[in-house]
């Protein structure tokens, strides 16, 4: 073929590959002057391996010095790069590493593979001290599957099984869903899609040397199949456990596997030690890969754990506290599961009583105990005079509360603090794709945030922060509690509520951010980190401050697409006409009481619209007038300046089930500790004081997806025999 025709071969090889999105770049400038520089960006995803490089190269193509041409493959599709003619190419032999090389030169479009010479349309480029290199050209020369999403707007790479997504402006990319980040961000350059060399590497799994003496990068492309497997249970004990060996593998050509080997198997191991298994897989080429190695320790064999506990006594009286104490042993180390039958704190019948005690080690063997204790006729105290004696802080006794609102009611001086209140909680059940509030705040704001997804597909909920002001704005992240995501809602809010708490005890130093203007960032990231599955609840109870008026956005989207890109075409959502949204001030609110409590009883009314008023405010979507129902998201701060010697304080739910800790003198007490409350007739154990008069101060927010109105009562506690 003479000059003229090779040259026309090759313009319209590029001209038709001017749409994709090549490639490459200068190496980093941090690494040495001699080719030992290696990646050390983080261990690529298991699994991900690098397909067969390369297309045919024209004709007249002049091979690089010193280097060996690999096997070639039939282009499926135009290359973004195209090999063109050198009459003296000016390459150093290359450095020899095992499998296919493809070395990419710096401050130069040029490139070279099994010594032919490609020519991308885009050189290395460092941009903030980091090398970027086109993906496009990069995994067409190693063989692998690209396209680009117009949807979502992400590049796709195909290794394997494993599917990579790339996003422009994002340092983030992800492989089966699972985050990585990069070096630095992803970017367009001339319609051309550029990555940060050593993370494109790191996800490909390919290593490589810089060599800054002869301006050049080397990729070391393996041609070999890739062997791994795992084992299952991750606790092998001898004689007793069938070992599952799960296999995988692939080959870089997508030739077939067609024979594996093994070395030191057995599916079961008859002695304790540590045994080393290798797996190794043929391709259809013929080719074995290398040894993939594990190292199994054989556990010596199970014992099933020994059930035993005693009492402090034999005989009792009706209504007198029966201590147990739990003597069950093990040879592991793993907690054993407990289940008794017949135990209680104290009987009310006389009679002999057998309690029962299996206990269940982890791997699921178990034994069992009784004993028989007598409980006489003579009677200690009556059911209700204990459980106010013993029933533990958070435990739950059941009452009569129809005689609960003759109680009288605490008389206090009420204060508030000059909080944000967002609340986010309409539509609850949220079914498609939006916007479910949007506001503006500045100065102490707070979140409540708790919303159900019903879109059928995955999700995501974020709290994005926007500066649409001329200055920029410091926002200061300060306590935070999320909870979810899980089916139940009460147990989602519960546990927002109780990791707030948390992150007011531990007193973590706040964390800055400052946004300049026009800039939107996801903050309160605990909310957007996790993917909610259909039917799936998240809560977030968070206080944030900011020196200037910022725009927060709460949005539930699908979890493949990029929020910021998104925003703007998000519609807002409709309110459901049941639950709240809205933005309310003075969301903390303060209450002090003067007045010793405990002396007779008496009851303190949270969310009953009357007593404690909803807070009004409005719904910045609609513009109209919103009331706070339940009073969910406010934050009380009670002080008791005066409670009496030897007082119960009890928690009583009236509008329904409740589930829900509060902090009492700086300690967590959930409200109850296992299960629900039931109003009206149920009370849970809050706390109790000594022999002295006391100050307790109680923190207290509901839990969302529990129920309002809730009682704190007051009662004096009966003497002690």
């Amino acid at each position: 073929m003479d000059f003229k025709k090779l040259t026309l071969i090759a313009v319209l090889a590029v001209s038709q590959a001017a749409t994709a999105i090549p490639v490459f770049a200068q190496a980093d400038t941090t690494t040495t002057n001699v080719a030992t520089a290696t990646s050390t960006e983080s261990t690529p995803p298991p699994g991900v391996v690098v397909d067969t490089p390369g297309t045919t190269p024209l004709p007249s193509a002049t091979p690089v010095p010193g280097t060996t041409a690999g096997p070639t493959v039939a282009p499926t599709t135009v290359p973004t790069t195209v090999p063109t003619p050198s009459p003296n190419p000016v390459i150093p032999p290359t450095v020899t590493t095992g499998g296919t090389q493809l070395i990419l030169m710096m401050n130069s479009n040029k490139m070279y593979m099994n010594g032919t010479e490609y020519i991308a349309n885009q050189p290395m480029t460092v941009k903030n001290g980091v090398s970027n290199v086109s993906i496009r050209a990069m995994v067409e020369r190693v063989g692998l599957q690209y396209m680009y999403d117009f949807k979502t707007k992400e590049t796709i790479i195909t290794s394997g099984s494993n599917i990579l997504r790339f996003k422009t402006n994002s340092k983030i990319y992800t492989v089966n869903g699972k985050p990585v980040t990069m070096k630095g961000p992803a970017y367009q350059f001339n319609n051309t899609f550029m990555v940060p060399l050593t993370s494109i590497t790191a996800a490909l799994g390919i290593p490589y040397t810089v060599d800054n003496v002869l301006k050049r990068v080397i990729l070391t492309l393996s041609t070999k199949p890739v062997a791994s497997f795992t084992v299952q249970p991750t606790e092998i004990f001898a004689g007793q456990t069938t070992v599952n060996y799960i296999t995988k593998s692939s080959s870089p050509s997508g030739a077939a596997i067609v024979n594996e080997r093994w070395e030191g198997r057995q599916d079961i191991f008859e002695q304790p030690g540590s045994y080393v298994v290798s797996y190794y897989v043929m391709d259809a080429n013929g080719q074995w890969s290398a040894p993939y190695f594990q190292t199994i320790t054989v556990l010596k064999p199970n014992e099933a754990p020994v059930a035993n506990f005693v009492t402090d006594k034999e005989t009792y009286k009706i209504g007198e506290l029966v201590n147990i104490t739990n003597l069950s042993t093990d040879d592991g180390t793993a907690p054993l599961t407990t289940e008794w039958n017949g135990n209680a704190l104290a009987y009310f019948y006389p009679g002999p009583v057998t309690i029962y005690l299996t206990v269940t080690d982890k791997q699921g063997l178990n034994s069992t105990v009784q004993k028989t204790i007598t409980i006489t006729d003579e009677v200690l105290y009556n059911q209700d005079d204990f459980n106010k004696l013993f029933m533990p802080v958070g435990a739950t006794y059941s009452m009569d509360g129809s005689k609960i609102p003759t109680w009288s009611k605490v008389q206090y001086t009420a204060g508030s603090e000059a909080t944000t209140l967002i609340r986010s909680n309409s539509p609850e059940t949220v079914y498609s794709d939006g916007i479910v509030y949007r506001e503006t705040a500045f100065g102490d704001t707070r979140f409540m945030v708790h919303h159900k997804n019903m879109t059928g597909k995955n999700v995501k909920m974020y709290v994005i922060a926007t500066n649409t002001g001329l200055w920029p704005t410091t926002l200061t992240l300060k306590n935070s509690g999320f909870g979810g995501p899980l089916d139940i809602p009460t147990a989602t809010g519960k546990k927002s509520v109780e990791n707030y708490y948390q992150s007011l005890l531990l007193n973590r130093p706040f964390n800055n951010i400052i946004l300049k203007p026009g800039e939107s960032i996801p903050i309160l990231t605990e909310i957007s980190n996790v993917t909610m599955k259909p039917g799936q609840v998240v809560s977030l109870l968070s206080d944030v401050f900011s020196d200037y008026a910022l725009q927060y956005d709460i949005v539930m989207i699908d979890a493949n697409k990029n929020v910021l890109q998104s925003l703007p075409f998000l519609n807002f959502l409709d309110r459901d006409g049941v639950h709240n949204r809205g933005t309310y001030p003075n969301a903390t609110r303060l209450i002090e009481v003067q007045d010793v409590l405990g002396l007779t009883p008496s009851r303190l009314l949270l969310g009953d619209k009357t007593d404690d008023p909803n807070l009004i405010g409005m719904d910045a979507l609609t513009g109209t007038e919103a009331s706070n129902s339940g009073n969910f998201g406010v934050v009380y701060k009670i002080k008791l300046n005066h409670v009496a010697p030897n007082t119960l304080i009890t928690f009583n739910p009236r509008g329904g089930k409740y589930q829900g800790p509060m902090l009492v003198n700086g300690q967590i007490v959930q409200a109850p500790t296992t299960g629900t409350i039931d109003a009206p007739n149920q009370s849970s154990v809050v706390y109790r004081t000594g022999d002295f008069e006391q100050t307790v101060e109680i923190v207290f927010s509901a839990a969302s997806g529990s129920n309002l109105p809730v009682n704190l009562l007051f009662m004096p506690l009966p003497p002690k025999k």
